[in-house]
């Protein structure tokens, strides 16, 4: 499971990449989801590498951004709380858990799939250069996590 974050806005974007953008949900910068890692995925992932960070997520993060940033169809924030009474999971972690093995999607719970981030404290390294560079874009694997933290 991947977690994708926009980094770069849509000033002077060919077309085709826009539309990728819009596929994955990315409308505005700071804009995160959750994508399964699939062939056709990691072809869109591919053609916006210039505007976007992605990398493996793993529970205990995802976990923190559901409780923190999550909300489901309606505008109700995610609480364990609400969770026990209106799903099968317990807590934000159990929830996370399901997500990452791939049991249950968040269009099954009805949760809304961008999770609205804030710009990350301290800024980011570089939104022009691949994180290869010393940048911010692209793949970058388990590092994502420390990304998620700062703007969460």
């Amino acid at each position: 499971m991947f977690f994708v974050v926009r980094v770069r806005g849509t000033t002077g974007v060919k077309k085709g990449i826009s539309n990728t953008l819009k596929m994955l949900r990315l409308n505005r910068i700071n804009h995160g989801v959750l994508v399964e890692d699939t062939p056709s995925l990691d072809g869109m992932l591919q053609k916006a590498k210039d505007y976007i960070t992605w990398g493996e997520i793993d529970s205990e993060t995802l976990a923190e951004i559901i409780s923190k940033r999550g909300e489901f169809v309606g505008g109700t924030k995610i609480t364990d709380e609400f969770l026990s009474e209106n799903t099968d999971y317990f807590s934000c972690e159990d929830l996370a858990k399901a997500l990452i093995d791939g049991k249950v999607k968040l269009t099954d719970i009805d949760m809304k799939p961008v999770f609205r981030l804030h710009p990350p404290r301290k800024g980011y390294e570089s939104i022009r250069r691949s994180i290869n560079e010393g940048g911010s874009l692209g793949y970058r694997g388990e590092s994502i996590s420390d990304l998620i933290k700062k703007m969460s």
